[in-house]
């Protein structure tokens, strides 16, 4: 784009300035923030030996390039001054206003809020580094979204000025800006920034593939320019004599974006030259009504692929994308066709920019995505999954039996629309009808689906089926539901526990923790083994100190005493012969599980398990249990297969051979295409994994390797 291009060139103030005040004219609230911008970074240097103000102001002109108000470009060249410069808050809010101060405040939380915010599984702070910039900005943002699209900018002005950094530094702030502000910017709809981040992100990240796929476009750059200025012309006469004005449409031709080629290639396994959409028209039209007219002047004449039709005009994307997307055929060559209005050109380019700075009507970017996304009591590594999930995501439209829209992820299921019905219809759901026949709740739903959900008052949630929703609302639900009701299982199962320590009736034990307030944290006991313990020895010291409590009590020892079975470690003071999994739940490693003794042997359920919750709720003897962690590490591969007989077979057999154990398998469904894709999770203890990666690189071609409990970075 050359408004970046331009912008990445500019190394001195004086052409920054020009180019600032070709955007916007300088009021005299933004004339006094240039001043105050220049004094307060005065002798500052960037990395690239120029002064650092430039930096600033050239994210101002982003901000008015994109129709930033005034607020938001004092804010832009003021963003810095609090955190690197002796500049207090106190002073942006006594000279500026609570607006300005509130936007330059934001933007500054934005790099101080501590990373202790959440919780993680996992101690590594490199892991959630980009979990946090996700969190981070969010919370900064809630209460005015111009700090997106001010943050957008700075970010994209880094990405402008990466050449000076080390290859590492290069290569942390690009996945950064990939998996954080690119997906921000596609949900304000702000496509052309959206655009920019991948491609300079791509670069550096990919060089080898860039250059590649750079490479391929540079030596058939005369072939691609006449096959488009062909098919363009042929397009053009088609409407010329099919009613169309010459003033009334315009057409933009274009090569597919590098990391849009680069993300197609992987996702089909496809080499460059076997891509079907590689070239593009862009039909620009002054209404609606003439979208469509194009629409079938191009379909009449030319052989449309029926399944590559999308109707984005009557049915716009949550980010406010309105388009009417086909593929055509001509010449034996395939061409995307887009077609939309002026507005919605606009619109698309510029998303939530648009309506500040073209006033254009339409459909504006819905933003209630930023409320929902204040995800409660999630680990780092949950809200990561949750808001990456909310953030990026190919959508899907489906519909009520009232006609109305609901937008869902792809891949979502008939209970995630429950849930975006409302809360209350997803809790209660029982069964329902799609498209008017009977559907399973976890049935997967396309675009165009009618969905009628049967409710019942008394249908729980099934926990088990927090894997299978794809939203976040309802995976935050259920899971808010499931961690109560196991909560409320683990403070029966603590009490069973203490019983069978001490061998007395359990009512005892209640009033035990009535009297000493544990009524409200007894739960831990049934998972925390150093709390159990501090119980039992409250309970133990009470038995000497008052006679009374149990009476006449010859309680046999109660230290408790580790007892392995294969990857079970119990915690009692009895004996254990034999431990079996009950046939009614099949708890899996890793689950939430119970410990029942009978006699000598002890039965291990699922914690939810309902067999095993009406015999805990009977107070039988119970057993403090855990799985004994593996030092095995998982992983997940994503693997791209040549259309071989064997070939899975023989992949498999080459993780046996290098000591790994397949947990799991999934081919032909990942990411819902019908591309020979192959998704495997792994277990291996050993420690030369890039060792592993490499075996499997030299015959096949893999995706993603990347380490399970780390689900921010590739190996």
């Amino acid at each position: 784009m050359e408004f970046f291009d331009n912008l990445a060139k500019i190394d001195n103030i004086e052409d920054a300035l020009f180019q600032l005040k070709s955007l916007q004219s300088i009021t005299p609230k933004i004339a006094q923030a240039l001043e105050d911008t220049k004094k307060f970074h005065n002798g500052q240097l960037r990395k690239s030996g120029i002064p650092y103000v430039i930096h600033p102001i050239c994210v101002a002109c982003i901000v008015a390039y994109y129709g930033g108000d005034e607020a938001m470009i004092c804010a832009a060249l003021l963003h810095d001054t609090v955190e690197d410069t002796l500049c207090e808050s106190s002073y942006i809010y006594d000279n500026y206003g609570d607006s300005i101060g509130d936007l330059v405040d934001a933007l500054t939380k934005i790099v101080e809020i501590h990373n202790e915010e959440l919780s993680s599984k996992t101690s590594n702070k490199k892991n959630i580094a980009q979990a946090l910039s996700f969190r981070k900005i969010l919370l900064a943002s809630i209460k005015d979204i111009r700090v997106l699209v001010i943050k957008i900018s700075d970010r994209m002005h880094n990405m402008l000025t990466l050449d000076v950094l080390s290859t590492k530094k290069q290569v942390k702030i690009s996945e950064e800006t990939l998996v954080v502000y690119a997906p921000i910017a596609h949900r304000l709809g702000i496509s052309s920034l959206k655009n920019e981040l991948e491609d300079k992100s791509f670069y550096y990240i990919f060089p080898n593939e860039y250059k590649k796929i750079q490479s391929y476009i540079m030596q058939e750059k005369q072939s691609l320019d006449l096959r488009l200025n062909n098919f363009t012309e042929k397009v053009t006469n088609l409407l010329l004599n099919n009613g169309f004005l010459r003033d009334n449409f315009k057409i933009q031709s274009r090569v597919k974006r590098m990391y849009s080629i680069y993300l197609k290639m992987q996702r089909k396994g496809i080499n460059i030259n076997e891509m079907l959409d590689l070239l593009a028209i862009r039909i620009i039209v002054k209404n609606p009504l003439d979208c469509y007219r194009a629409l079938g002047v191009i379909h009449t004449n030319l052989k449309p692929i029926p399944s590559r039709l999308k109707d984005y005009i009557a049915l716009p994307k949550e980010n406010g994308y309105q388009t009417l997307h086909s593929t055509v055929f001509d010449e034996s060559m395939a061409y995307e066709v887009q077609i939309r209005t002026f507005d919605m050109h606009k619109n698309a380019e510029l998303g939530i920019a648009a309506h500040w700075k073209y006033k254009t009507g339409g459909v504006s970017p819905n933003t209630a995505w930023l409320q929902n996304m204040q995800y409660d009591n999630n680990t780092i590594e949950e809200f990561y999954q949750l808001a990456t999930n909310d953030l990026y995501r190919e959508d899907i439209i489906v519909f009520s039996p009232a006609g109305e829209i609901f937008t869902l992820p792809m891949g979502s299921v008939v209970l995630d629309f429950a849930y975006a019905v409302h809360s209350e219809i997803g809790d209660t759901a029982k069964e329902a009808l799609v498209n008017h026949q009977k559907a399973s709740l976890l049935q997967k739903l396309k675009s165009g689906d009618i969905v009628r959900i049967i409710t019942d008052p008394s249908i729980q949630t099934h926990c088990t089926w927090i894997d299978s929703v794809k939203t976040s609302k309802a995976k935050n639900h259920m899971k808010i539901i499931c961690n109560n009701k196991i909560k409320a299982i683990d403070k029966i199962v603590a009490v069973n526990i203490l019983a069978t320590i001490f061998n007395k009736d359990r009512s005892i034990f209640e009033d035990f923790i009535a009297k000493h307030d544990l009524k409200n944290k007894i739960d831990r006991a049934a998972n925390d083994l150093i709390f159990l313990k501090d119980v039992k020895n409250q309970i133990k010291t009470k038995c000497h100190i008052n006679n009374n409590f149990f009476a006449m009590m010859k309680f046999r020892s109660v230290k408790l005493k580790p007892i392995q079975f294969d990857n079970l470690i119990f915690y009692t003071n009895l004996g254990i012969n034999e431990v079996t999994f009950d046939y009614c739940c099949h708890p899996k490693y890793g689950d939430a599980i119970v410990a029942i003794k009978n006699n000598q042997k002890v039965v291990i359920h699922h914690k939810l398990c309902e067999k095993a919750r009406e015999l805990i709720d009977k107070g039988v003897h119970q057993l403090f249990v855990k799985w004994i962690m593996s030092a095995k590490t998982r992983y997940d591969i994503i693997v791209a297969f040549e259309n071989k007989q064997g070939i899975v077979a023989n992949f498999l057999l080459v993780l046996a051979r290098c000591q790994c154990n397949v947990l799991k398998i999934e081919y032909d469904s990942y990411n819902n295409t019908f591309a020979p894709l192959c998704k495997v999770i792994i277990e291996t203890d050993r420690n030369d994994t890039d060792k592993i990666k490499e075996i499997l690189q030299r015959k096949y071609k893999v995706i993603k390797f990347s380490n399970l409990k780390d689900v921010y970075q590739d190996i």
